[in-house]
C-alpha cells in the first residue's frame, strides 16, 4: 500500500471528478510508471453511472477516508495448527522473526507462540527443576499448550487511530489482523502500528479540505490538480499545485496527456469528454474557455474512433445524452437531489453549502418544490449549517431557479435574483455555481 498513489476527487463526486481521477491515474501509470490508482470519495451520481455503463468502465475504488488501517501494516505470516508439535512452531518462529501464529482448522486465530509464551509454558511444565524433563519431550507437546490466546484481534479495515489507546494500554508486541468474518489475514507488529505508512494522495477537481476525503491530514498529499477557487490545505512540504482557469479538470488532464505525446484509450477519453461537457454544459457555460473547446476536439478525436462504444457520436449528440442522463427530478429522492452535487463553504462567519441539480425543463420544479424545500432544510440542520442553497438549472434553456433554506440570514435578502410567488428565486442566464452564483454569495457575506 505504501507505494500506491490514490488519485481522488471531492466528496459527492460529479462526472468531472470521477473522470479526471481515472484519467490522471492512467497518465501517471503510462508516463511516470507510478502505481497510481483512481479512487472516489463518495457514491456515483446517476449521470456518472450512466457514462461508465455506456463506456463499460468500472468505477474507481471507493475510499472514504485517508486514515491508515490495520491492513496497511499487516504481514501474512505462515501459520500452524493447534495440534502441531511445538518443535514445528519453533522452526516457524525462526523464519518469521520470532513468532508462530496458531490458526485453527476453521481459519480463525487460536493463539500466538513467541519467546514469552514459550518461556511461560516451559516454566509451568518443568517447574523449579528443568533438568528432570528432556527438551525433546517438551517440544513434542501440541502448540495449543504454549500459545498465548489473549492476543487482541483487529479488523483489517479498522482505523488504527481508533484503537491506539488500547494498543498503548495493553502489553502486546503483536496483534491478529482478521477479516469481517474473523478469519486470519495476518499479523501486525506494534512498531509498525504506532508508525503506519501514510496514504499517498493526489487531489483532483478540488483543493478545499472541507470538500476532500476525510482524515486528509493523516495522508501524504503529493499534488493538487484543479480549476476552482483557492482554499487549499496546508502541507508539511512543497507539492505540485496546479489550479488553472478552465471549465473542467478533465481539460487539464487531456492537455497533460497531449503534452506527454500520448493518447488515451477511447473509453477513457469518452469519460473525460463527458466530464468536460457536463461541467461546461456542452461548452456553453460562462466557465468555458478556448482551451476547453480544444480539449473537447482532442478527446472526441480519441473517443469517437472505430471500435469505440462512442463511434458515430458527435460532441453535441454525446453532450446532450450525458446531460440528459443526469437531469430530472421525477425519479430522484428529494434528499438525493439536494445532496448529490453539493459543496460546503465558510465566509463572513457563516457556514453554508450550495448544491446544484439539473433538469431539462424548470416547469417540473413546481410538482417537487415542497419536498425538495423540506429536504434542503433537513440537510442544513443535520450538517449544522447557517443556510443552504440549491441551484436548479435548466440545461436546455440555460437558466436556473434558486431555492434557499427557510429563515435565511437577512444578508441574503440582497441576492440579485428576484423572488417568485412560489418562494424560489429567478436566476435567468445563471448556470454556473462556481463562476456566477458563488462569487455573488461570497460578496454578500464578506462585505
Amino acid at each position: 500500500m505504501s507505494n500506491k498513489i490514490y488519485v481522488i476527487g471531492h466528496v459527492n463526486p460529479d462526472t468531472d471528478a470521477i473522470a479526471s481521477a481515472m484519467g490522471y491515474a492512467w497518465l501517471l501509470r503510462e508516463r511516470d510508471q507510478a502505481e497510481a490508482v483512481a479512487a472516489r470519495a463518495g457514491a456515483l451520481n446517476p449521470q456518472t453511472s450512466w457514462v461508465l455503463k455506456r463506456l463499460a468502465l468500472d468505477p474507481p475504488l471507493l475510499l472514504t477516508d485517508a486514515s491508515p488501517r490495520f491492513e496497511s501494516v499487516m504481514q501474512r505470516l505462515d501459520s500452524i495448527r493447534p495440534e502441531a508439535q511445538l518443535s514445528a512452531a519453533w522452526s516457524l518462529a525462526t523464519r518469521t522473526g520470532g513468532i508462530a501464529p496458531v490458526v485453527g482448522d476453521d481459519g480463525k486465530p487460536f493463539g500466538i507462540i513467541n519467546g514469552l509464551s514459550m518461556f511461560k509454558y516451559f516454566t509451568d511444565t518443568v517447574g523449579p527443576r528443568p533438568g528432570e524433563t528432556p527438551i525433546r519431550e517438551l517440544m513434542t507437546a501440541p502448540c495449543k499448550e504454549a500459545a498465548d490466546t489473549s492476543v487482541p484481534k483487529f479488523a483489517a479495515n479498522a482505523h488504527i487511530r481508533d484503537s491506539l489507546n488500547k494498543i498503548l494500554r495493553d502489553e502486546f508486541n503483536d496483534y491478529w489482523v482478521v477479516d469481517e468474518n474473523g478469519l486470519y489475514l495476518g499479523i501486525a507488529r506494534q512498531r509498525e502500528v504506532l508508525n503506519p505508512p501514510r496514504l499517498k494522495i493526489i487531489l483532483v477537481d478540488h483543493n478545499e479540505p472541507r470538500q476532500a476525503i476525510a482524515a486528509l491530514e493523516e495522508a501524504e498529499l503529493l499534488e493538487i490538480l484543479d480549476h476552482h477557487r483557492l482554499g487549499n490545505p496546508s502541507t508539511h512540504q512543497p507539492i505540485r499545485f496546479t489550479v488553472d482557469v478552465v471549465g473542467s479538470t478533465s481539460t487539464l488532464v487531456s492537455e497533460l496527456t497531449a503534452d506527454a505525446g500520448l493518447s488515451m484509450p477511447p473509453t477513457l477519453a469518452g469519460a473525460l469528454l463527458a466530464g468536460l461537457l457536463s461541467d461546461t454544459l456542452i461548452l456553453t457555460s460562462p466557465t468555458t474557455t478556448p482551451r476547453d473547446k480544444d480539449a473537447a476536439e482532442r478527446l472526441s478525436r480519441w473517443a469517437f474512433v472505430g471500435g469505440s462504444p462512442l463511434k458515430g457520436e458527435t460532441i453535441e449528440s454525446y453532450g446532450k445524452a450525458v446531460l440528459s442522463a443526469g437531469a430530472g427530478l421525477a425519479n430522484r429522492d428529494p434528499k438525493e437531489v439536494v445532496s448529490t452535487d453539493i459543496k460546503s463553504f465558510e465566509a463572513g462567519g457563516f457556514k453554508f453549502a450550495v448544491a446544484q441539480a439539473e433538469v431539462t425543463d424548470l416547469l417540473q420544479l413546481t410538482e417537487y418544490l415542497k419536498p425538495i424545500q423540506s429536504a434542503l432544510d433537513d440537510l442544513r440542520d443535520k450538517r449544522g449549517l447557517d443556510f443552504a442553497m440549491l441551484l436548479i438549472t435548466d440545461v436546455v434553456r440555460g437558466s436556473s431557479r434558486v431555492i434557499v433554506t427557510s429563515n435565511p440570514p437577512p444578508v441574503l435578502d440582497d441576492l440579485p435574483y428576484p423572488p417568485l410567488p412560489d418562494g424560489t428565486r429567478d436566476a435567468p442566464g445563471v448556470v454556473s455555481r462556481k463562476k456566477q452564483m458563488l462569487p455573488v454569495v461570497l460578496g454578500l457575506l464578506e462585505r
